[in-house]
């Protein structure tokens, strides 16, 4: 590379020498020439400018006067001129490339930047695709898991109707047999009775007396019956006097017919509920400790009524056998109606029911009712059932 440097630096010395000998007949191609070349050789104006520099102080500075190199100097500048010329439009070729190429590296960064911009934009999409896609998965699994729990409700709710009307035919039944067996033999008799007073007038007092004494037991037993079934029914001292002397009477009969011990606990205040709750709480205790004596095998049960943030949480709890629970509210089908019914007499008055149970393990039947703002929070007053007598202490 150097030699060739100096072979185009003889070449330039050479060349400006002709040129100034000449005069003004002289070419510049040979100057043109020089400046390609130098192209070619991968050299700059600055290069060419030394190269001329040295060519200047060995043609033009010795032995001439100052006017004359002034105007060999002026002739030198114009080929130099000429010289550099090809640098000059390859270098302004280059800035204008320059130029050109920066303006694309613009576009392409601006089209880059638009294309992450899109790409983001893709991303989100496909993320909020995905995410609508999942959300519609879900949705259909639910809206087939609801299908399939509305099938199943139905035929539950079919099943249940079907117990009900047979419950009620049952019902019906033991009424029909009850009034027939009972108080319409009874009712026979005293007429019977009264008949036979009627047309025997040679009784004496004793024996008239005698007669009509059993005749009147015969009614006392009728009376006694009918009131039984009123009880059942709707039992009056829950309308008269309240829940807790209704639960107490219910209780009573319920030990002596049972042998079962119960105890009830329950805070005053109760009272001041409206009748529907109180209906509604008598009717599950009634429902569930009937349970108790036909399925648990118990020998006691335990009723609590409390009244934790102004509310009311009733509690029936047995040490009988248990069941496994299959489901919220759920039980053996011979006692599924039971449960199912005391469900929705509580969920009628915006309350919920539970039931907690295990084979062994005894049940505990649970409600809870929210507070309505109006319940009286006083101390417990605890009423404890046996056998033989009902004890308030």
């Amino acid at each position: 590379m150097k030699h060739k440097r100096t072979e185009l630096s003889r070449l330039y010395h050479a060349a400006l020498q002709h040129f100034l000998k000449e005069g003004s007949a002289a070419s510049m191609v040979p100057a043109h020439k020089l400046g390609h070349r130098a192209i070619t050789l991968g050299l700059e104006t600055l290069d060419l400018a030394r190269m001329h520099e040295v060519a200047l102080v060995s043609l033009v500075l010795p032995g001439y006067s100052s006017s004359t190199s002034d105007g060999l100097m002026g002739r030198a500048g114009l080929f130099f001129a000429e010289a550099i010329t090809p640098l000059e439009e390859t270098h302004r070729g280059a800035r204008e490339a320059n130029i050109h190429l920066n303006q694309m590296v613009q576009t392409l960064s601006l089209r880059t930047h638009e294309l992450a911009s899109s790409v983001e934009e893709l991303k989100q999409e496909v993320a909020q695709r995905r995410a609508m896609e999942e959300s519609l998965r879900i949705s259909q699994q639910t809206s087939s898991d609801l299908l399939k729990k509305s099938r199943e409700l139905q035929e539950e709710l079919r099943q249940l109707s079907r117990q009900l009307l047979s419950a009620q035919e049952e019902e019906r039944k033991k009424i029909s047999r009850e009034l027939h067996d009972v108080i319409a033999q009874t009712l026979t008799g005293i007429n019977v009775r009264l008949a036979a007073l009627k047309t025997d007038s040679s009784v004496s007092n004793k024996t008239l007396q005698g007669k009509i004494a059993s005749t009147q037991e015969l009614v006392e037993k009728s009376v006694d019956i009918v009131h039984r079934f009123a009880r059942e029914l709707r039992p009056s001292v829950l309308d008269d006097l309240g829940l807790i002397p209704a639960l107490q009477s219910f209780m009573t009969g319920y030990m002596q017919d049972t042998g079962i011990r119960v105890t009830l606990k329950s805070f005053a205040g109760i009272e001041q509920a409206d009748g529907t709750t109180r209906t509604v709480l008598y009717r599950i205790a009634q429902e569930a400790l009937t349970n108790v004596a036909r399925h648990a095998q118990a020998t006691q049960a335990d009723l609590s009524i409390q009244n934790p943030d102004g509310g009311i949480c009733m509690e029936i709890t047995d040490n009988g056998c248990g069941f496994a629970v299959e489901g919220k509210g759920s039980a053996k089908k011979n006692n599924r109606l039971g449960l199912l019914g005391m469900r929705e007499r509580v969920e009628m008055i915006g309350g919920t029911f539970c039931v907690e149970s295990s084979p062994g393990q005894g049940t505990t039947i649970r409600v809870e009712i929210p507070s309505q703002g109006d319940t009286d929070k006083q101390q417990p007053v605890k009423q404890s059932c046996d056998t033989a007598s009902l004890e308030c202490l």
